[in-house]
């Protein structure tokens, strides 16, 4: 039977070595925060602080969306308020225009005149 050995490395330890990019590593060298926590930052702790965070962004966007859509809602009501106006007093403008003593004034100066007998029926003997 065979001793057990140990396998031979064939590439250095430099080329093995791939870079990866740690942000917790970057931000424990840039922020200098060992005062605040001691050691450094704990891990443990980043993705529920990051979790916490996203959602207060969401909460704060959607008070300020639902804020904007009541403004708008708002401006819209009284918009439709002063349309609502309007076609009422068209239409009250309208009826007293149309009515036959209205009519009759304005196509005076026309020369036409308002048939004061009502009209007869012509009847056809076949």
């Amino acid at each position: 039977m065979g001793q057990n050995t140990f396998r031979k490395k064939n590439a250095p330890a430099a080329k093995r070595k791939k870079f990866r990019f740690n942000p917790f590593a970057f931000l424990e060298r840039t922020l200098d925060v060992s005062g605040l926590l001691g050691e450094g930052i704990p891990l443990k702790l980043v993705p529920p602080f990051l979790y916490a965070a996203f959602l207060a962004l969401i909460y704060i966007w959607s008070n300020h969306k639902a804020e904007n859509t009541i403004r708008k809602i708002d401006i819209l009501q009284q918009e439709v308020e002063d349309l609502r106006a309007d076609v009422t007093t068209l239409e009250a403008e309208y009826m007293y225009a149309s009515k036959q003593s209205e009519v009759a004034k304005k196509i005076a100066p026309l020369g036409i005149m308002e048939i004061d007998e009502p009209p007869q029926k012509i009847i056809l003997k076949k």
